[in-house]
């Protein structure tokens, strides 16, 4: 402070007086104005369910894979021959918020054209662990997307059994795209 702002402070402060009976003040909290929650449009639309689950053991691996897939698209998939075009975290985190995230993530990577994906859900030491019912829910779950075309466990470096790969279908203009490459081959 320099001596002008001090003489200023001084002067401003002249005709304070400190309270006598401290005893009698109250320090009130504010009180914090709550922001009404909105309604995530998209999670109106959430299909996926909550209710009784099976857990499935740890020694059980996750897999999935709609009729008239192709088997060599599985194995591929299983051996991590597609490139991982995104990643979805969901370590440690509720099971409301994991379902939320997964639609959100799965939407989206449809509107992006994406493929192949990959969701981290870690794995328990025991059965009933949280990572464990987080991985049970998940294979519930991506089974009731219809974009969902397979799914497995993941490779050690992508997180072994904590983890899984997640092929979607091909979208209308990928589907097209193909047609129009293979079409001008075959002229």
């Amino acid at each position: 402070m320099q001596p002008d702002d001090k003489s200023l402070f001084l002067d401003a402060m002249e005709d304070v007086k400190p309270l006598k009976n401290c005893e009698s003040t109250q320090w009130v909290k504010p009180v914090k104005n709550r922001v009404p929650q909105r309604l995530d449009a998209l999670q109106l639309d959430n299909f996926l369910t909550t209710g009784f689950l099976d857990i499935i053991p740890l020694a059980e691996p996750l897999e999935f894979k709609r009729e008239g897939l192709q088997n060599g698209v599985l194995e591929k998939l299983r051996l991590g021959k597609y490139s991982q075009q995104a990643s979805l975290n969901l370590l440690r985190q509720p099971v409301e918020q994991c379902r939320q995230q997964l639609f959100a993530f799965i939407q989206q990577a449809r509107r992006d054209g994406l493929r192949n994906l990959l969701i981290i859900h870690g794995k328990g030491r025991e059965d009933k662990s949280h990572a464990n019912i987080v991985r049970s829910y998940l294979a519930r779950w991506l089974t009731e997307f219809d974009e969902v075309q397979a799914f497995c466990a993941a490779l050690p470096h992508h997180g072994g059994a904590g983890a899984c790969y997640v092929a979607l279908k091909k979208s209308d203009e990928a589907k097209q795209e193909n047609w129009e490459r293979h079409a001008k081959r075959s002229r």
